[in-house]
């Protein structure tokens, strides 16, 4: 008997061939045996579309409130350095002026140096 790969989405290991599918009886997911499974690259995207990677420098495109403060980050901020995560809040950074911070994607755009 042949092993078969876990399920991409759910990582279940009662995965069965139906033809030249594979399927995953938990979460009902298909896919083509030939398929490239890996789920881990993940892209992140700037409010223009533009992907971003570890390391990039991004503006605020508008003013965020600081959850927890009173303070605010301006539109037009610039975030240097930042790092990927995964999350609802996608990028990690260190804004000056505020400290550390997490940043959603949709609002920041790459600034190209």
């Amino acid at each position: 008997m042949s092993q078969l790969p876990p399920c991409p989405k759910c990582q279940s290991a009662y995965v069965y061939e139906d033809g030249n599918l594979l399927i995953c009886p938990e979460c009902a997911h298909e896919w083509m045996p030939s398929e490239d499974t890996n789920t881990d690259t993940k892209t992140v995207r700037d409010a223009n579309g533009t992907d971003l990677q570890d390391g990039d420098t991004v503006s605020v495109i508008k003013d965020l409130k600081v959850k927890g403060s009173s303070g605010v980050v301006k539109v037009g901020t610039k975030v240097k350095n930042i790092r990927l995560v995964d999350g609802d809040h996608d990028i990690d950074c260190k804004i000056p002026g505020v400290g550390q911070m997490g940043l959603k994607s949709e609002f920041v755009k790459k600034v190209t140096d």
